[in-house]
């Protein structure tokens, strides 16, 4: 009887874990051609059409470099708000940084500004209870997204990995980072992380509130909604953008969808800077494809000081036709790099909260703004020519020579990957 009951538990247990890394609909299985490049007007109006908001001009994106300039930002935004806050981001911490945003949070909430914070259930579970209920007693409305109930188990593994802030419907950020100590300082050693973040101005922010809106919507039932939340925006630079959201429901919802067709429309140049390089058959293949027709495609990766040392041995195992088609890898070498920049032969540049690997393409929520913009576009290239050089090129040779059992490790790593 004990063995029959154990066989059922072990059953159900192993169905779970099938229902909660195959979430969604039916995924991207097919090459995507190349048809047009992203300086086409027939790219955008596909990029605005079929994944959902339209593409608007007159948006300011500044680009914040770490944490020296990234939470100075977001708090002097925080403590300027005057109707409404409202945040979404997967990893909240306790400690300095983290002390810091709450008691700016809960000041404003204090003076009358309505503050939302919808924090991840799993990425905030570092943040202590007391800290939390001094925000809720100050009146900030905080949430946890799709804490563990028995209702929801099959759903487990879908996490809002967003990371949204949006000051009075007005000013929006958005990019890599977290609240948490580790993104302190200026990646000066292996404690303090390299990222980029970006402070918006402009009418995409408003698609950037209907992003952060849907997940609260989602967890509460209710909907926010007002000229406290999306009052009249009037341009603020010259640049056009979109604010694209996922989900693990597929379709037009697909992070993948998003990326594949801007990879394939590169004619001359893909820069890549992702924290969590580990891309399924179709997105290596549409990599492998850019090079033949003339790309130039450079990935920049976390080196040795990666937080998760699993992903970067499962990502390494996959290098092999990367690397023979003339794919260029670079590992960054001072500390961890967590960016998600991608730019597209210096016109398009997407950037979020977007890894790239099976857990954000398929099962999480995720968020990026793309921006198309020349001027843009060089400046994110200088940064990126700025971390090659802190970056130490991995070339097919060394890759080829490496020990036996590193190579059956990260083969075999490279096999589980749609389960890191």
């Amino acid at each position: 009887m004990l063995l029959i009951l154990a066989s059922v538990l072990a059953t159900l247990i192993v169905g779970l874990i099938v229902i909660n890394f195959t979430l969604g609909e039916k995924k991207v299985t097919r090459d995507i051609p190349h048809r047009y490049t992203v300086n086409d007007a027939q790219f955008r109006r596909t990029m605005g059409v079929m994944l959902g908001p339209t593409i608007v001009a007159g948006n300011r994106i500044d680009t914040l470099l770490n944490g020296d300039q990234i939470f100075p930002a977001m708090l002097q935004a925080i403590r300027a708000a005057e109707h409404t806050i409202t945040f979404e981001t997967f990893i909240y911490w306790s400690g300095e940084v983290g002390k810091e945003f709450a008691e700016a949070l809960a000041e404003r909430a204090r003076a009358g500004v309505k503050v939302h914070v919808l924090l991840d259930w799993v990425g905030s579970n570092k943040m202590e209870d007391n800290q939390i209920d001094a925000m809720r007693q100050a009146g900030v409305e905080i949430l946890k997204y799709r804490p563990l109930r028995w209702y929801n188990i099959s759903r487990i593994n879908n996490r809002t990995h967003r990371k949204l802030l949006v000051i009075d419907g007005k000013i929006g950020f958005t990019g890599g980072v977290g609240i948490a100590d580790k993104w302190r300082g200026k990646a000066q050693d292996p404690d303090h992380w390299r990222d980029s973040h970006f402070r918006i101005e402009g009418p995409v922010v408003a698609q950037m509130q209907a992003v952060a809106l849907d997940n609260w919507m989602k967890t509460t039932g209710k909907v926010l909604h007002g000229a406290e939340y999306f009052p009249a925006l009037q341009p603020a630079g010259d640049s056009p953008a979109q604010m694209f959201s996922s989900s693990p429901s597929g379709g037009s919802e697909s992070m993948e969808l998003m990326y594949l067709l801007a990879i394939t429309a590169a004619k001359k140049s893909i820069y890549l800077s992702s924290a969590y390089f580990v891309p399924d058959e179709l997105v290596l293949q549409a990599l492998v494809a850019a090079v033949e027709r003339g790309v130039k495609v450079q990935v920049i990766v976390p080196g040795k000081h990666i937080d998760t040392d699993t992903v970067r041995r499962a990502s390494r195992g996959q290098w092999g036709d990367l690397l023979k088609a003339g794919v260029e890898i670079f590992e960054y070498q001072p500390t961890m790099f967590h960016c998600k920049v991608m730019v597209v032969d210096e016109l398009l540049v997407s950037v979020g909260s977007t890894n790239f690997d099976d857990r954000s393409f398929r099962l999480n929520d995720e968020a990026n703004l793309n921006v198309y913009s020349e001027e843009f576009a060089q400046h994110k290239i200088a940064i990126f020519q700025q971390d090659l050089q802190q970056s130490r090129r991995i070339t097919l040779e060394q890759w080829q020579s490496r020990p036996l059992l590193e190579k059956l490790l990260e083969h075999t790593l490279a096999l589980a990957a749609p389960l890191l």
